[in-house]
């Protein structure tokens, strides 16, 4: 780092065509002779239907982590990675058997079972994303990220006595109110960055088509700024910025893609027609709010509960949900463990953005905490016990990965998020069925 007399503030903000634009972290910002201060960050990815739990738990637990079919994508970060067996979200005994898939998303952050209702007034409990948002979201203009690549508009197609709701979010602000997921790449970067105020697509199409892109107006001011940096600064501004344009290139080609199918796929302007690059945009405005510190927390659903969807670019062609009520058919099983493996080489894809992203001494994946999986284990079962999670990434060089932790059978998967919470100085007692705390080994104080 180059020890200068002045700093520029995190918060500089450029403003342009109605935007601000928040600076990544650069050594220039802290000032002279301090030490930079750790940002913590914490995500979680979600994946519906459950999992092909042979093709992805490990054979033994230990520190020589076998990585099954499943997970062989994630390959390239197993030292970063922890996998986790044991867990379970298993709802109390008196509970009705039905609304498995609304209790699978709803419980995942809760650790509470949603309320068998299809009226309004919900209930279910705070998400841990949202009661560490309450901690270290006052640090940042957005307390939190919620996104998802499916829409809100699935009506019909959720748990039978239970509203849509319960699957539609994993991200509950308080017991009675879900946050909504947004899937559309062009509102979460206007979300960043800033719109016109309204939503109003002509007015929208209008600017757009004035300043082609958010970085004309801004240029000559990040400029002012790069003047007076040193090397490795100048290289972050390039990258943050170059990640920027990619966005705005990607979304604008996604949009005149969209705009000439509108009518024959039903899809808002903004989102991809291929399911893979609607992903990886999503992943990447992840990196970017981390890297301009917009926010620290975010949720991401790779897809809903239920979700019918079919993967024929992996030549899955059959539904994603149909096909994980496999009832022990090897073809249907073979199937769902392509899905599977196909959303953890997704996943790979934003481990590797984050690894790549430079951020402070190390990289944004060196200081980030993810927590990966699915509500159930095994789908045809729809299977609330040894639940398949991982945690990966540095935990700011305090999570020792390469290993496989097993802990006894039905272990509450709350026990795990009172415990996460505790590594970011957020103490609370109980959560939903918690019954202690449980040790993380090789997760060490954040």
């Amino acid at each position: 780092m180059i020890v200068t007399k002045r700093a520029i503030s995190r918060r500089a903000v450029l403003r342009g065509i109605g935007a601000g634009l928040s600076l990544p972290l650069l050594d220039s910002m802290v000032p002279a002779f301090s030490a930079p201060k750790q940002v913590r960050r914490f995500g979680v990815v979600y994946v519906p239907n459950g999992m092909n739990m042979a093709q992805w738990t490990p054979t033994a637990p230990g520190s020589a982590l076998e990585l099954k079919p499943v997970m062989l994508p994630l390959a390239s970060f197993k030292e970063s990675m922890v996998v986790l067996s044991g867990l379970a979200s298993k709802p109390p005994a008196n509970l009705p058997g039905i609304g498995t898939h609304a209790r699978a998303s709803t419980r995942f952050l809760t650790d509470v079972p949603p309320k068998h209702s299809q009226s309004a007034q919900l209930e279910a409990g705070t998400s841990i994303d949202q009661i560490l948002a309450q901690k270290i979201g006052q640090q940042t203009q957005l307390a939190s990220l919620e996104l998802s690549i499916d829409g809100r508009d699935f009506a019909g197609s959720c748990d039978e006595g239970f509203s849509c709701a319960y699957t539609n979010s994993i991200s509950w602000l308080n017991p009675s109110t879900p946050l909504p997921m947004e899937n559309d790449p062009r509102v979460v970067f206007e979300r960043l960055f800033g719109d016109d105020g309204t939503t109003d697509p002509v007015t929208r199409r209008a600017r757009r088509e004035d300043d082609r892109s958010i970085l004309d107006a801004v240029r000559d001011q990040i400029g002012h700024f790069q003047s007076g940096l040193g090397p490795g600064d100048k290289g972050k501004m390039a990258q943050y910025l170059d990640a920027i344009r990619d966005i705005e290139r990607r979304i604008e080609i996604a949009e005149k893609d969209t705009s000439e199918q509108v009518l024959a796929v039903a899809q808002p302007a903004g989102i991809p027609s291929a399911y893979e690059e609607h992903v990886k945009l999503m992943f990447d405005m992840q990196v970017l709010a981390y890297q301009s510190d917009m926010t620290r927390v975010s949720t991401f659903m790779l897809g809903r509960e239920l979700s019918g969807r079919s993967y024929p670019e992996i030549g899955v062609y059959d539904a994603h949900h149909p096909t994980s009520h496999h009832q022990g058919d090897p073809v249907k099983l073979e199937r769902l463990a392509k899905i599977n493996a196909f959303h953890t080489k997704l996943f790979s894809y934003y481990l590797d953005k984050l690894q790549s992203t430079a951020d402070g001494d190390g990289s944004l994946l060196d200081h980030t905490l993810l927590i990966y999986g699915a509500g159930m284990s095994d789908s045809q079962l729809h299977s609330p016990v040894d639940l398949p999670l991982l945690l990966v990434g540095g935990a700011g060089g305090r999570l020792k990965g390469g290993r496989h932790l097993k802990y006894p059978a039905e272990t509450p998967l709350a026990n795990l998020h009172i415990s996460l919470l505790d590594k970011f100085g957020v103490q609370i007692q109980n959560i939903g069925d918690s019954t202690g705390r449980i040790a993380v080994e090789g997760l060490s104080e954040v």
